[in-house]
């Protein structure tokens, strides 16, 4: 069984970690995928090529997350290509990890407008055409540091923390035109960004998820797949953490 049959997937930060997981998985239920990127490189065109494999459409694109005229642009650019938008996935970030004591403004700004501002512009953008079609489904990529906290992460845990925020009040202004919004929180993942970690740390973190282990892009992929499919039809303004049992 197919669950996003039909469907047309937007997937910012595609190319890549979580985001290539999400365009797989998506693409492997039957779900026509456009994906963004900072650039459209060889990552970009190799995705193309194992999405076509699977006899979906899959497209990527040279976008700016973080700009409000390219997130237009980009998302009118897909609606053109595809005919519709029917799941969008806000899993653009970065990180500028260091205590708050050493933090600049310029670090702060940064992951305040790469992971926050970018789903306010890419949500701002589709909304004309869900509410349109009267469905749709937005999945805002959170984090369990957004829920608890986490030292060294200030911008990352507010950046974070506001997308939860953010997630809820669109759920409330868009539910009565049937389309739905909900957020993954996930915790340690095994991604590009964690590889570089000392093994001792990776191993501090496992000892302290009940799951022992860390998780995997695809896990995460996995929680997205249900909250865009019609499986998820009732869920609305929620958010699920994929942590291995992290939070409390």
């Amino acid at each position: 069984m197919k669950l996003l049959e039909g469907k047309v997937a937007l997937i910012t930060g595609g190319s890549r970690g979580i985001g290539k997981a999400l365009v797989l998985a998506f693409a492997a239920h039957g779900a026509d995928v456009a994906f963004s990127d900072l650039k459209y490189d060889d990552k970009a065109q190799e995705l193309e090529k194992e999405i076509s494999q699977m006899g979906v459409k899959g497209k990527g694109y040279a976008s700016d997350a973080s700009s409000f005229s390219d997130s237009e642009k980009l998302v009118d650019q897909v609606a053109a290509d595809f005919g519709r938008i029917d799941v969008l996935v806000n899993n653009a970030g970065i990180t500028r990890d260091t205590l708050l004591m050493r933090m600049t403004e310029d670090m702060w700004d940064d992951v305040i407008r790469i992971n926050l501002k970018s789903a306010f512009n890419l949500t701002k953008a589709v909304q004309k055409y869900m509410l349109k079609q009267r469905k749709g489904s937005i999945i805002n990529m959170s984090s369990v540091v957004g829920l608890g906290g986490n030292a060294g992460q200030a911008n990352y845990a507010a950046s974070k923390a506001g997308m939860i925020g953010f997630t809820k009040s669109v759920a409330q202004e868009l539910g009565a035109r049937n389309v739905r919004c909900n957020a993954i929180a996930p915790g340690f993942i095994e991604t590009d960004m964690t590889a570089g970690l000392p093994e001792e740390v990776k191993k501090g973190w496992a000892e302290k998820i009940p799951l022992k282990r860390a998780g995997t892009s695809e896990d995460v992929a996995n929680a997205a797949l249900f909250l865009a499919s019609d499986l998820s039809g009732y869920i609305t303004g929620q958010v699920m953490a994929v942590c291995g049992g992290m939070t409390k």
